[in-house]
């Protein structure tokens, strides 16, 4: 055979590999790297004061800011994050296009906390998604926010827990004259946004009475608030969430605990998008003022 017909006939094999690999192999490989993995576990953050932003000396402010290295290595496409710093009559998401504002709805505090940013990108899409879905749980009135941005009960743990703030980021609103059965309801209808790769974290405190803190800030922790904290981390570990759901009845204290429920039922909503079969396993646990708990929970599947 001439040595040209050898060299065309190669010629055309490695043409027809190229394609091959372009057509077939390329598109696979993209599809797979683009793909998100499942989330298969939700949080509820205790971000307690808004000076967890600044403060080295708050043992929780070292625990978020190793989150993505020692709880959750598997970066999320989306987080939906509730925050007890958002009340609304129904459900609501904010649904930024763009980059999110941060709000500091607070007041009193060093400046240097009035000059963080956390300029998360919104999520439309997402936004989107929460409603549809609780919608089809039955939630008739949904609201859609297109210029709230982030409350500090959203970018105060977030900014610690993702600082390159390259997450798109969606808020969902609570309903403080609803019960807690009603967040849960809520968490239910939002679990298959796990399956799309989307963290859902609630973000309160697991005890908060602001009147009862001691601001000297000494001294051990106050039997009232170490009671419930400590009934709510059994219940969780054991997977009682309809004994949680019902703890204004059930858990000692509960009312001095939680004067008003808006800090409490982020973690309601988490534990409903946990799903069936879980528990809520504690992932940090210290306290500030002597009344502040900064208890923060894993749901994940029971072993």
């Amino acid at each position: 055979m001439h040595t040209k017909s050898l060299f065309f006939i190669y010629a055309i094999g490695c043409l027809f590999f190229c394609i091959t690999i372009t057509i077939i192999i390329i598109p696979l490989t993209y599809k797979t790297t683009t793909m998100a993995a499942p989330m298969n576990q939700t949080f509820y953050i205790s971000h307690g004061s808004p000076t967890l932003s600044i403060d080295d000396s708050l043992p929780a402010r070292g625990f978020l800011k190793t989150f993505q290295q020692k709880v959750l290595p598997e970066k999320p496409k989306a987080i939906l994050i509730i925050s007890g710093h958002w009340e609304t009559s129904e459900p609501a998401v904010n649904a930024v296009s763009g980059l999110s504002e941060t709000i500091h709805d607070f007041y009193g505090f060093p400046e240097e906390m009035y000059r963080l940013r956390y300029p998360a990108p919104g999520s439309p899409e997402l936004a989107h998604k929460v409603k549809q879905l609780l919608h089809k749980s039955g939630f008739g009135s949904v609201g859609v926010d297109k210029k709230r941005g982030l409350d500090h009960g959203a970018w105060v743990p977030l900014m610690l827990m993702y600082p390159e703030a390259d997450i798109p980021v969606c808020q969902l609103s609570v309903q403080t004259h609803r019960d807690a059965a009603h967040h849960y309801r809520l968490g239910k209808a939002l679990a298959p946004l796990k399956d799309q790769g989307v963290l859902i974290l609630g973000s309160g405190a697991a005890t908060h009475n602001l009147r009862k803190i001691d601001r000297r800030g000494g001294g051990s922790v106050v039997a009232w608030a170490h009671e419930f904290d400590s009934w709510i981390g059994k219940a969780l570990a054991e997977g009682r969430y309809e004994d949680v759901n019902d703890y204004e009845a059930k858990a000692p204290h509960a009312k001095v605990a939680h004067p008003e429920p808006d800090h409490f039922y982020p973690l309601h909503v988490a534990m409903g998008a946990a799903g069936e079969n879980t528990r809520g396993e504690l992932v940090h646990h210290s306290w500030s003022y002597g009344t502040l708990s900064y208890a923060s929970y894993r749901f994940t599947e029971k072993r």
